[in-house]
């Protein structure tokens, strides 16, 4: 039986809090749990993401570190109820604080401002891509924490990922200022979708200008398992609530989770149709190309690109990696999250589904008007 630590009384950082992921765990966290403070930091301070916390009536902290400036926040003469602060230097964003959760690619200099500052808990939102795949397709299927593969990254986003994951995990246990401990994880969920997912907007719009018919660009058999939004969020407290608890912090401290949830494996292409049927959409039965053709285009792309890079960058549409990924089996397990984090999916595929389907109709006006006009 796990027991949650509540963070009641805790002052929380969350970067990239105006993101597709960050926005859901500040709503989570103003909605379950009574922190005394929640700071948001993020290089884009979007006003409507702001707005949608309105109905909660809860001062937040908006933080850039670039910047410095701090006012009452005005939008047509009507003040927000939010206290909008924009700090410099870092320290002045994590000073006193016990938990940071959603580092952004800084996440060296986080982890020695934590330091610093005696914060004591670290979160590192991580991603499955920084397992792979590997550049020979090779299926991963259930895998777990304790899976072994030959991974071999290409992707500059995934090397990044895994370096931040390792310096990360590696600063657990560290001395902080005062003589207390840090405590790290790192959470790898699998591909992220739900409500406000810009990347099914932007395959929703090629359906859009492909008469209604959505892309194939990956095989049936390619199964992978995405993860609703909600789900990684509520994750995201867990690991926050368990990285407090004096008798869960040794076990979860240092270790990285894999995120998956209820939604069925399959392909990305048939997700994306699972999604979009309902509003009209029909899908192609065939990959455009054999696949092996597709790999030798995309050479052929990447060479052309590569050779006019001193004049101009032009960066492909699709290439050799994006091809391998979406067309190589990748499903893994949450079972280990589940035995030591607590987490669970909150929701269901059914309601998951629902959700996203009822957010892309709302938003099918627009695009088409907006691609048809175009």
């Amino acid at each position: 039986v796990f027991s949650a630590m509540s963070l009641e009384g805790d002052v929380c950082v969350v970067t990239g809090a105006c993101g597709f992921l960050g926005r859901r765990l500040v709503r989570l966290l103003l909605e379950e749990e009574k922190v005394a403070e929640i700071r948001l930091l993020d290089r884009d301070v979007q006003l409507q993401v702001l707005q949608s916390l309105e109905d909660l009536k809860v001062d937040l902290m908006v933080c850039i570190p670039q910047l410095y400036w701090s006012e009452r926040s005005q939008t047509d003469g009507q003040a927000l109820p939010f206290r909008i602060s924009l700090f410099f230097p870092l320290q002045q964003v994590v000073q006193q604080y016990k938990t940071i959760i959603l580092p952004p690619p800084g996440t060296q200099l986080l982890l020695e401002v934590c330091i610093q500052e005696n914060v004591e808990s670290f979160i590192y939102t991580s991603t499955v891509e920084v397992m792979g795949p590997n550049p020979r397709g090779e299926p991963i299927v259930n895998g777990t924490e304790d899976t072994v593969y030959n991974t071999t990254l290409k992707f500059s986003y995934s090397k990044t990922k895994k370096e931040a994951e390792q310096r990360t995990l590696q600063a657990n246990g560290e001395t902080l200022q005062n003589g207390g401990r840090l405590s790290t994880c790192a959470l790898r969920p699998t591909y992220i979708y739900g409500d406000g997912c810009r990347f099914l907007l932007y395959h929703m719009g090629d359906g859009i200008r492909n008469k209604n018919t959505l892309f194939r660009m990956s095989l049936p058999e390619a199964h992978v398992n995405p993860v609703y939004v909600g789900n990684v969020a509520f994750a995201h407290l867990q690991a926050a609530r368990s990285l407090k608890d004096p008798q869960k912090r040794d076990l979860v401290g240092g270790r990285f989770y894999f995120l998956s949830d209820d939604t069925p494996p399959m392909s990305y292409s048939d997700f994306n149709y699972v999604l979009m049927s309902p509003l009209g959409f029909s899908i192609q039965d065939k990959l455009l190309l054999p696949l092996s053709i597709f790999y030798v285009l995309c050479f052929l792309l990447e060479a052309i690109c590569a050779i006019l890079r001193p004049l101009v960058r032009i960066v492909p549409p699709v290439n050799r990696q994006l091809l391998t990924l979406l067309n190589t089996t990748f499903t893994f397990s949450y079972q280990k999250a589940k035995k030591d984090l607590g987490y669970a999916p909150r929701y269901s595929w059914e309601e998951a589904r629902k959700r996203t389907t009822e957010w892309l109709a709302s938003q099918l006006p627009a695009e088409r008007e907006k691609i048809l006009s175009s």
